[in-house]
């Protein structure tokens, strides 16, 4: 008789839920005795009946907090490559896809003193590169030789030289002269041409960077040639100066590849990665 009794009591009190026929969502619930439940509950025992009582954080949230983890990942995953001589680190991959091809240092002599005024990486366009020197060369060659170089040196690719300063002291105006001097150089070696033919015929590479840019230890120059033959120098972030002159591309590749590279070694690497591609 107590059993009875106990579940009578239990369906005294159990919950009635009424259904709407053609949703299926419970629009209404009371108590078996006819009363209706206090108006939060109600709406509370009907939100867990349809499933909807978990909250559920904004999905717009979601992302937003998400987001900043997948993007500290991906920054994670470019690797880096140390140029040994100034301990500058250079991304092996570029945003636009170029890869890093070989690292250097480009020393100038100052009061007799060889001073190291950057550290650089040269990028390429894979691709593109590869296709050109097994276009140019055909067949790869035991090591590296002038043709091959060359072969880069006058190629409509893109390419990207990226120089991290290390020379506490320098300024724009000398980075300019310095530039002006070496272009002037490699296009006489290309053209076999006198320095008072060069006066005015050709753009400088950063005639339009103003003397005012300041410039210091970790300061990053990028100088891209794009196909078309335009060179574009990028200071600090901020595009600084177009170019476009066939012959100016080339003699700016030439400084880093030529006979007479800025870095002997860091052009013996780029030749090794060269024969890489065949």
């Amino acid at each position: 008789m107590a059993s009875t009794t106990n579940v009578e009591e239990v369906i005294a009190k159990a919950k009635r839920v009424e259904i709407e026929p053609k949703t299926g969502i419970a629009i209404k619930v009371e108590n078996t005795d006819g009363a209706t439940p206090d108006t939060a509950y109600s709406e509370k025992e009907n939100r867990r009946v349809n499933g909807e009582d978990s909250e559920e954080v904004p999905k717009d949230k979601k992302v937003e907090e998400e987001k900043p983890k997948v993007e500290e990942t991906l920054k994670e995953e470019v690797a880096l490559e140390t140029e040994p001589k100034t301990g500058v680190t250079f991304p092996v991959k570029l945003d636009d896809g170029k890869q890093l091809k070989t690292v250097g240092v480009r020393k100038k002599t100052i009061l007799a003193m060889g001073i190291k005024i950057y550290g650089f990486g040269i990028y390429a366009d894979n691709e593109k590169l590869k296709e050109l020197v097994q276009g140019k060369i055909g067949k790869a060659p035991a090591k590296p030789t002038k043709e091959l170089y060359q072969a880069v040196v006058d190629g409509d690719i893109g390419m990207a030289v990226r120089m991290v300063i290390v020379y506490s002291n320098l300024t724009m105006n000398m980075v300019k002269k310095s530039f002006d001097e070496g272009l002037r150089a490699a296009i006489k070696k290309l053209t076999g041409k006198k320095n008072d033919e060069l006066t005015t015929e050709y753009p400088r590479v950063l005639g339009q960077a103003s003397d005012d840019i300041k410039l210091s230890a970790g300061s990053v120059i990028e100088i891209a040639k794009v196909p078309g033959y335009v060179l574009q120098t990028t200071v600090k972030g901020e595009v600084v100066s177009t170019a476009q002159n066939e012959l100016l591309c080339r003699a700016f590749i030439y400084l880093y590849l030529g006979d007479d590279a800025f870095d002997k070694d860091a052009k013996e690497k780029f030749g090794m990665s060269l024969l890489s591609l065949f």
